[in-house]
């Protein structure tokens, strides 16, 4: 730390970040960020168009931008993209997906695949980066949680399942590698208004119900939670691992 200035402890010069679910809403904001804050950003998602047109704004910070068109739940795909990336400093554990369901309506089909998204291909895309990672001597893991890991929501049993599962994944990954260079922390927004969120914000009973719980004065935006990835990312975040920080706006304190 001897010789760094203030900000450079927030600098990924040099550095490479991969975020999942990079072409829209929360992970397109993380990767803006990451890239503005000086590193190199793989982009991975299913829709080729998505990244492109990221990659280009990406570039326009004059930094490098990978494109990696791949399914998070095909772990092959995902092992292969993160192995052929020419380094791996940070991982954004960003894809996910959520459908509100009553609990007594929830169907199979629907559980099945929320968990395989939110779970399964989180689990893998953190154990694939965590090997690159730990082979470097150094690294930085953000999985991407949510207030519905630490309360419960209305209409979401699934989806506060797969985000508690999150939270635990987050400390024990911490937990098992520790001493190895590695740091793992989760960030757990509030609702976002993003491309997935807009419909249920939209309905004015859900809105009330989001309004009632906020302390702050507003909604939460893409930035308030790309801020909050780019921090744990960085240096100046080097003595916090195994944690979540809430980017809820006092959800939880009541």
């Amino acid at each position: 730390m001897t010789g760094d200035t203030p900000l450079s402890r927030y600098s990924l010069d040099g550095r490479t970040a991969l975020v999942t679910g990079a072409g829209r809403g929360i992970g397109r904001a993380c990767a803006l960020a990451l890239a503005r804050s000086g590193a190199d950003v793989a982009l991975m998602s299913r829709s080729r168009d998505e990244l492109e047109s990221l990659a280009s704004e990406v570039k326009a910070t004059g930094r490098r931008a990978h494109v990696l068109v791949a399914d998070v739940c095909d772990k092959a795909a995902v092992d292969a993209a993160i192995s052929g990336l020419p380094r791996l400093d940070v991982l954004v554990n960003n894809a996910g997906t959520n459908v509100p369901q009553e609990f007594l309506d929830v169907d199979e089909e629907t559980f099945d695949r929320v968990t395989s998204i939110n779970i399964r291909a989180a689990f893998f895309t953190a154990q694939a980066a965590a090997r690159r990672m730990v082979a470097a001597g150094a690294g930085a893991i953000v999985n991407m949680s949510s207030q519905a890991g630490h309360v419960a929501l209305v209409r979401r049993t699934v989806y506060c399942t797969t985000k508690f599962a999150i939270e635990g994944l987050t400390k024990a990954m911490a937990v098992d590698l520790r001493g190895t260079g590695v740091r793992v922390n989760a960030v757990a927004p509030t609702f976002v208004e993003t491309p997935m969120t807009k419909p249920f914000l939209s309905d004015p009973d859900f809105r009330a119900y989001v309004d009632a719980n906020l302390l702050t004065t507003r909604l939460a935006g893409v930035d308030d939670v790309a801020d909050a990835v780019l921090f744990l990312s960085c240096d100046a975040s080097g003595m916090v691992t195994g944690t979540s920080l809430l980017v809820d706006g006092g959800w939880t304190a009541h």
